[in-house]
């Protein structure tokens, strides 16, 4: 039975529409006028999970019966986001970095280029660092294995429309060559995402409000904006951004070394807020605490919020995320047509070949083995976003002789990874016939995090 039919047939599940109340709809919840509840369509097709498996609190993006990104959710005290005010503990010229202890025995890596836009609050600043400073510093990325965390000075908060930074500093040569300083009525400059269309692009940067934002903070549209019908939800999200940024600043000065000036959202409103929109149709979870939390995130953009509740059949046993997680950290990946996938992590770079396996060629192998690329090409782009693979990737697809057919399967695997959300890009084929694809890193791989 699909994973469809099983929720067809467990106990009746209600939708919440966001701007309902956040009580979770418990047993002794029956008094509740049907007025306000809307029996939920389980043909919808796309959600995000959010539930436990294996003692591990995940969040899943769900579609079309498999799963199409996986988070295991953290509950660090020091999260990715959060700003304080650290100590520069030492100061290492040769490898260009300062080392800031933000508290709680974390020491953090700031690279020396961040100097000149340091916020010191302990003394005078001067574009330079010194053992002792205090300053204001945002995690940016977590610790992994022997590498600390790293830490920027240059802060940023980011939303589901909008990432808001401080605006940079405008070097001296630049300034002297002005004719006459750009005042907040002329605005500044909006940068968009460039995954946005060229229509869309256009539409963002002409807008007058994030316009006179942008004339004091760095201001970038994301992706998500694209779904908006009105421009209003975007505004009063940089507007939020830009009022907690500007407070967050503000207090610095008046806080004592080690104090979190601002604390990130969850891992899991954070899984929220990155996933496209347009992949999922809801957000599901059996978690109370989570359900409550979860319309403060998902009101503004009018997302569907469900709460699960059947002791008879839970939630990760309804979508099998069990099995579809072991599945995303096998070795070996069976495709349709009897052909395989060998995925195997090394500390240098991952390396991914293609066989054909059960399929036997025919008579014109040439074409089957195109046929069997594509076939690869469309399961390795999924399952690069599904295992979170990143850093430098090797594929070994089966030898094409016909230089056309080369070209068209490196077209395909282009127009694959442009719906990753995180950045991917196929480089090159090398002159030994692998091709080389890049992705940046931005947390551990999906095996990296069941593990820990």
């Amino acid at each position: 039975m699909s994973a469809k039919e099983k929720e067809a047939a467990a106990k009746p599940i209600f939708t919440f529409p966001a701007p309902l109340t956040s009580k979770c709809p418990m047993k002794s919840d029956k008094k509740r006028d049907s007025a306000d509840l809307r029996v939920h369509n389980p043909m919808n097709n796309g959600k995000i999970i959010i539930t436990t498996v294996n003692n591990r609190i995940l969040a899943l993006l769900h579609k079309d019966n498999r799963i199409l990104s996986a988070q295991v959710l953290k509950t660090e005290e020091h999260a990715v986001g959060n700003i304080y005010v650290g100590r520069v503990q030492s100061i290492s010229e040769n490898i260009g970095a300062a080392f800031v202890d933000i508290g709680g025995g974390c020491l953090t890596f700031l690279p020396l280029a961040e100097a000149k836009s340091a916020h010191i609050t302990n003394r005078k600043a001067d574009g330079r660092l010194k053992a002792g400073d205090e300053l204001i510093v945002q995690i940016v990325k977590e610790a992994m294995k022997t590498k600390l965390a790293g830490v920027s000075a240059k802060l940023t908060l980011t939303g589901r429309y909008a990432v808001v930074g401080e605006r940079p500093p405008i070097k001296a040569a630049e300034e002297s060559t002005r004719q006459k300083p750009v005042s907040k009525r002329a605005g500044g400059a909006v940068h968009v995402s460039a995954k946005l269309t060229e229509q869309e692009k256009e539409r963002f940067r002409n807008l007058e409000p994030l316009k006179q934002f942008a004339a004091d903070y760095g201001l970038i549209v994301r992706t998500n904006a694209a779904d908006l019908s009105d421009d209003a939800p975007l505004i009063t999200e940089v507007a939020k951004l830009s009022e907690t940024l500007a407070h967050t600043l503000q207090i610095a000065d008046m806080r004592t070394c080690y104090s979190c000036l601002y604390r990130s959202l969850p891992d899991w409103a954070l899984f929220v807020e990155n996933a496209y929109r347009a992949e999922y149709d809801e957000v599901v979870t059996d978690l109370a605490d989570v359900y409550r939390d979860l319309h403060d995130v998902c009101g503004m953009a009018s997302i569907p919020v469900r709460f699960y509740e059947d002791a008879m059949l839970p939630l990760g046993k309804l979508y099998a995320l069990e099995a579809r997680l072991q599945e995303l950290t096998d070795k070996k990946v069976w495709l349709k047509s009897g052909g395989y996938l060998v995925i195997e992590p090394t500390e240098a770079l991952i390396s991914i070949d293609v066989n054909t396996g059960k399929y036997e060629a025919g008579k014109e192998p040439e074409e089957t083995y195109l046929r069997i690329n594509k076939e690869a090409a469309e399961a390795i782009a999924w399952q690069i976003r599904a295992r979170n693979l990143s850093g430098m990737i090797l594929v070994d697809f089966i030898n094409l002789k016909n230089k056309e057919h080369e070209a068209a399967l490196m077209k395909e695997m282009r127009d694959l990874l442009k719906k990753d959300p995180i950045h991917t890009r196929v480089v090159d084929m090398t002159a030994l016939g692998l091709m080389e694809i890049t992705r940046k890193k931005i947390d551990q791989s999906l095996a990296q995090q069941l593990a820990r």
